[in-house]
């Protein structure tokens, strides 16, 4: 890889050699959890790469062995409007599809993938995970509607393991190769070789002619985006409605049992 540029909780090496450049999600002490900084500098990310023709295609990680990502850093202080009509989410925009980036995005994930870490994995075009990955979402156990994860998740997933991962919150993990067989995941490698996996995969892609590459991209999405885009119309009244207060929301999470669960 060459040179490599940080800002934030966001680092980025491109090879330009290859097309393919290496977006990594780099605060391993929270866990790779997204704060409002890591969100903006995503999203800058993104709206660059759309005017970067050396970039042909990308590979979306975390750094360190624990955690893709965890979704919002609890500590990052969000204002909400009091309406249920009305419903202000960062994670909305860190993805590259909601920040018009038609280029190929592979994931690959090593330990925990959880909660917001689904609207990165809904966006990207397919998820290697190494033999560590686990997915789970929190949300129900802390008293918070799933909405967004839920409406990604369906995109890829049958709707009854999509139901079983919302609805279990922390009491149960997928592990890599579950997440294989219904779906989510297109490979699973040995420990610590996701990456080297997706970027192989993204070098192949981004051999291809440029342009037939993002028009199959925005084909693939095509395909699913009248639906998902009617559900998250829905989304922001189900969270409104749903959540308990954040008050009620911390005393759960601190009381929060972190080994009491079981990976399928």
């Amino acid at each position: 890889m060459g040179a490599g540029a940080g800002v934030s909780g966001v680092r980025v090496t491109a090879d330009k050699a290859t097309g393919v450049a290496v977006v990594t999600l780099d605060r391993p002490e929270r866990l790779n959890a997204v704060d409002l900084a890591t969100a903006a500098d995503l999203a800058a990310v993104w709206r660059e790469f759309r005017f970067d023709d050396s970039v042909r295609a990308v590979v979306l990680t975390g750094a360190g062995e624990r955690a893709f990502c965890t979704g919002i850093d609890r500590g990052a202080e969000v204002p909400q409007p009091g309406s249920p009509y009305m419903v202000d989410d960062p994670l909305l925009t860190v993805g590259p599809k909601a920040n018009d980036l038609w280029k190929p995005v592979v994931a690959a994930v090593r330990g925990m993938a959880c909660g917001g870490a689904f609207y990165l994995l809904g966006e990207a075009e397919f998820v290697v995970a190494d033999e560590t990955a686990t997915f789970f979402d929190p949300h129900t156990t802390y008293g918070m509607v799933s909405a967004y994860e839920s409406m990604y998740l369906a995109q890829r997933m049958p709707p009854g393991e999509v139901a079983r991962m919302a609805l279990m919150g922390t009491a149960e993990r997928i592990s890599a190769r579950r997440a294989y067989e219904v779906g989510l995941v297109s490979e699973v490698t040995a420990p610590g070789e996701a990456v080297a996996a997706a970027v192989r995969c993204a070098e192949t892609i981004a051999g291809c002619p440029p342009e037939a590459v993002q028009g199959t991209v925005r084909a693939c999405w095509a395909a699913r985006e009248a639906a998902l885009s009617q559900a998250l119309a829905l989304a922001p009244h189900l969270v409104a409605l749903g959540n308990l207060p954040a008050e009620r929301q911390a005393e759960l999470f601190a009381a929060r049992r972190p080994d009491g669960f079981r990976v399928r």
